[in-house]
């Protein structure tokens, strides 16, 4: 049993973000309880947002995509070393290098060599304050003209190398093979089947989303990422992402923990302390801090910031959303922490 309040803990670190910012909703998973508490605005002269305000997942998505991807695997429509090219429209040329090439597994793990962003995309391209959705232009046409002009940093499946373009081409083509898009994939192979009602692509609920904001609290628009969906287009609430972590810690029978178990099997060393998987990130805290485990991934877009972590030995999760574009992975990492000292399996 822990020996902190779970309530004045979600409560408290929710009071931290907001207050670096506009608004956030925290959620922490603990000895099969959950509490979720929100703290500032959901928009100029709205409340606090609570557990069904609808935030900007961001990259967090990457997360789904790749379970997605471990379903399929599981269903026997593709394979982790099947190369991206086969799924992808005939004709379309896939760079290799050294006789490698691209496969599913490597978009997954951030490990094809891509680079992060599509061609002609720049850094400083998201960085604009207030600016409209910089992937907007990025259409699947687009990005597959630009994929045959693209170079490998690295020979595909021997260096980690984020690439949001990678995750969103694995998007693109798992969707492709089911014959459908990617928002319709993520909803009919995952999110609703896990009773994920409030996280989609897209997803609009009047009185329920919050207001994005720039890092100087000024509203902003909304991103939608086009083409890169899988990437970082995802929007949900922090009662969806506590079930979406609750599924990680006790899965449902059937293809629900096969899925998961692949995707925390599959693992590509970032560096000598920490492991990509199937979408998820890992490290293992030195010993003097507890020697945890954190399984986690974070996700930013132009006006919201989240977090989403757990511990499978200690059986504690923690999400954290924010309407500002200003990073939580402090208060994630630190509140994961809190959960994992004051729990035991």
């Amino acid at each position: 049993m822990g020996t902190i309040d779970l309530a004045g803990t979600a409560r408290s670190t929710a009071g931290q973000v907001a207050d670096q910012g506009v608004g956030a909703v925290v959620a922490v998973l603990a000895d099969g309880r959950s509490e979720i508490h929100g703290a500032g605005r959901t928009g100029a002269d709205q409340g606090p947002p609570d557990s069904r305000t609808v935030f900007e997942i961001g990259s967090v998505t990457k997360v789904f995509t790749a379970l997605v991807l471990a379903r399929a695997v599981g269903d026997g429509q593709v394979a982790l070393d099947e190369p991206l090219a086969d799924l992808l429209p005939p004709g379309t040329r896939v760079p290799s290098r050294d006789g490698e090439q691209i496969t599913l597994q490597h978009l997954a793990t951030h490990t094809s060599g891509l680079p992060r962003l599509p061609r002609g995309m720049r850094i400083p391209a998201l960085l604009r304050p207030g600016k409209p959705d910089p992937y907007a232009h990025c259409t699947p046409a687009v990005l597959l003209r630009g994929l045959a002009t693209t170079r490998l940093g690295a020979t595909p499946g021997t260096r980690f190398r984020y690439s949001n373009l990678g995750a969103g081409l694995l998007g693109l083509a798992l969707a492709r093979r089911a014959g459908t898009g990617y928002a319709d994939l993520v909803a009919d192979r995952l999110t609703r089947p896990l009773g994920l009602d409030d996280t989609a692509v897209g997803l609009v609920r009047p009185g329920r989303m919050a207001q994005g904001h720039t890092p100087r609290l000024r509203p902003t628009v909304p991103w939608d990422l086009a083409g890169l969906a899988g990437a970082g287009g995802l929007r949900s609430t922090a009662a969806d992402l506590t079930a979406f972590l609750r599924a990680h810690l006790d899965p449902p029978a059937g293809w629900a923990a096969a899925a998961v178990r692949l995707a925390r099997a599959v693992e590509h060393p970032q560096n000598p302390f920490a492991r990509a998987h199937l979408g998820w990130f890992s490290h293992r805290l030195h010993a003097g801090q507890g020697g945890h485990l954190q399984v986690w991934h974070n996700g930013g877009t132009g006006g919201f910031a989240s977090f989403a972590g757990f511990d499978p030995e200690k059986r504690v999760g923690a999400v954290v959303l924010g309407n500002t574009r200003r990073s939580v992975d402090r208060e994630g990492f630190g509140l994961l922490r809190t959960l994992q000292d004051a729990y035991t399996a």
